[in-house]
């Protein structure tokens, strides 16, 4: 497979990209935070909607994030799967962003429980990819009885047509960044897609990293 095929399949981003504090580094000096996301997107191909997590944002939300990301940009949404009786609403709501939706991240903090998971893999269509960050060692073990469109967040393995990665312990130097290019490079030979995030601090070092992981991987 040639690398330009590959790499149609990755997607390396931020944790967020609201951040007055990457001007300069990231944004031109005096960009308007309203036109943050617009910058954002002409650099990188996703990023990760963490505020979905806390509170769901208006339906007109949704349509704008949209309509300023170019065509082949994929939010990656989160979602707590405590807030149970959301679960339609937030599809609905996420379901807003057409084809720039990406994969579901679904956070689940309590101890293994096989009903939650049934709730929460009924509640979405099948189309949709989820990517579950389960957050206790009880869920140790899960991923081969995830269906197909499903993974768990940090897994390199598994049946599905994707992974989903969140580097969390920055910083990354080039042999750390060489690192993460070799585990990726199989995947997308392979045909699988792959979501990775870096943490965001107050230096514009997430998209900094997700730059030169997309170099060594081109």
């Amino acid at each position: 497979m040639d690398t330009e095929t590959s790499l149609a399949g990755l997607y390396v981003g931020a944790s967020g990209w609201s951040y007055p504090s990457w001007r300069p580094g990231f944004y031109p000096a005096g960009t308007k935070p309203a036109d943050f996301l617009r910058y954002y997107a002409e650099r990188l191909r996703t990023v990760e909607l963490n505020t979905t997590g806390y509170r769901l944002p208006a339906e007109e939300q949704f349509s704008r994030w949209a309509e300023q990301t170019p065509p082949g940009f994929r939010f990656a949404v989160k979602m707590n799967a405590y807030l149970r009786s959301n679960f339609t609403t937030f599809a609905e709501r996420v379901a807003l962003l057409g084809d720039r939706l990406g994969p579901i991240r679904v956070v689940v903090a309590s101890a293994r429980d096989e009903g939650l998971l049934a709730l929460v893999l009924g509640s979405f269509d099948p189309s949709l990819t989820l990517a579950f960050d389960f957050r206790h060692d009880s869920w140790d073990g899960i991923e081969s009885a995830l269906p197909p469109h499903a993974v768990r967040v940090g897994s390199l393995e598994g049946a599905a047509g994707f992974r989903y990665l969140r580097l969390r312990e920055p910083p990354y130097d080039d042999a750390e960044l060489d690192e993460w290019a070799r585990r990726i490079r199989p995947l997308l030979d392979a045909g699988t897609e792959v979501y990775c995030y870096f943490k965001h601090e107050d230096a514009p070092t997430a998209p900094r990293y997700a730059t030169r992981l997309i170099e060594r991987l081109g």
